[in-house]
């Protein structure tokens, strides 16, 4: 009895060594993995200008567009690819268009709850005083936040940007200081910003390159812009005061999401204009054309070259899983990998050929491990030149493992085998 006793117990204390052997022999082991891989598939083809940003489109593409203006450029909304660009970088007076950065501003102090749509906004003597494009408003009237937005955007109101402005920051000086913040933190080089209405001050100037990324900015973090910009008519104060778009765009343009005008007697005639067709966005921006038709006509002519030549191609959506992979020193030994964000290129109508997708894991990916962080790339490219990438991360974290987790796992072992 003694002897099948031992004999029982000598078999678990066996079992036991050999959970423990292996529990420290995959412990061991995780520390020395790696995981790499690189995956090449053929998808729709992709074909761009390739420009880097700030170098000359093909002569060609500049004579048959034949732009009768100082300076313009066509973008991809999605990826900021430069399309077509004249003159893209020299500093010009913007006029209005200047309120882009003023909207922007304004859509980030609702998203972090500085202000709310609804909130009443009074008039200084200082707003109600700006000349040109303007509502009148009165300094015993408030407009509330929404209200101001639509004189802003549809009738390039001073008196309301000005009044928007000091509401936010205390005086349109310290707003000025905070569009100036913003356009270098956008990589707005060309740009320095006097006042937030833009009428004419020596020294007020941008490039139609830098309109181009703050316009991209407010398209792509702000899309609430466009319940605004795409208005043609509206009305304030009871349908007293009456608002007609100054963007004719918006009226005859297939596709059109806004943006904005902007003319001065020194400025002549400026435009951002954006537009969406069949999942591609654009945006054109126009500056200093002789006559205010010129200016829309450019616009068009840019936007259609857009259309004709190139279409948005979605590869993936954010959040697909990519791999499970690996992870070493972790309680769970894998972590799914997905993307960061959509994955798409822009391809060139008519030139279909070969898009190569690179998918690069990180070789040691080692706990802990933190959602969201970055463990891998999946890269984009025709012909060896990289046309787009998008970061792989990780979907949720993934904790360190340690002696007493080890501990706990050869006690559970343990006493799943004295139960046997």
């Amino acid at each position: 009895m003694l002897f099948k006793y031992i004999k029982k117990v000598s078999k678990k204390v066996i079992g036991l060594t050999l959970v423990i052997y292996l529990i420290f022999s995959i412990f061991l082991v995780s520390r020395a993995e790696n995981y790499e891989w690189t995956v090449i598939n053929n998808s729709d083809a992709i074909e761009t200008n390739s420009q880097a940003e700030g170098e000359n489109v093909d002569k060609t593409i500049k004579d048959e567009l034949n732009l009768d203006c100082e300076s313009a450029i066509l973008i991809e909304q999605n990826s900021g690819q430069v399309l077509y660009e004249k003159n893209a970088h020299e500093q010009l007076r913007p006029a209005s268009v200047t309120k882009l950065m003023s909207i922007l501003l304004i859509f980030e102090a609702l998203e972090s709850g500085q202000i709310t749509i609804e909130d009443q906004v009074p008039c200084s003597q200082n707003a109600a005083s700006m000349g040109g494009s303007q509502i009148w408003l009165d300094t015993k009237e408030t407009l509330t936040v929404n209200e101001m937005l639509k004189a802003i955007c549809i009738v390039s109101a001073n008196d309301c940007v000005v009044a928007m402005a000091e509401y936010i920051s205390g005086s349109e000086e310290a707003f000025v200081t905070k569009m100036n913040e913003r356009a270098k933190q956008l990589g707005m080089n060309d740009t320095c910003f006097k006042n937030c209405h833009g009428i004419d001050e020596d020294g007020h100037v941008t490039s139609s390159y830098d309109i181009a990324l703050m316009s991209r900015e407010l398209l792509l973090n702000h899309p609430g812009v466009t319940n605004y910009t795409t208005v043609y008519m509206d009305s304030l104060r009871n349908g007293t005061s009456q608002l007609v778009n100054t963007n004719k765009l918006i009226r005859n343009y297939n596709g059109a999401t806004g943006l904005k005008t902007g003319s001065t007697s020194l400025a002549l005639y400026n435009l951002s204009a954006s537009a969406t067709r069949d999942n591609l966005s654009l945006i054109a921006v126009v500056m200093k054309a002789p006559t205010s038709d010129l200016r829309f006509k450019n616009a068009r002519t840019l936007l259609d070259y857009g259309f004709k030549n190139y279409s948005y191609k979605q590869l993936a959506n954010k959040g697909d899983v990519i791999a499970d992979v690996n992870v070493s020193k972790g309680i769970e030994k894998s972590v799914k990998a997905v993307l960061q964000s959509n994955a798409g290129v822009l391809v060139k109508k008519g030139k279909e050929g070969e898009v190569v997708q690179n998918i690069q894991i990180d070789k040691n990916i080692q706990a802990p491990v933190k959602a969201n962080q970055k463990i891998g790339t999946v890269i984009y490219s025709i012909d060896n030149n990289t046309v787009s990438t998008v970061n792989i991360i990780a979907e949720k974290d993934i904790e360190k493992e340690t002696f007493a987790q080890i501990t706990k796992l050869v006690y559970q072992k343990w006493f799943s085998l004295c139960r046997k």
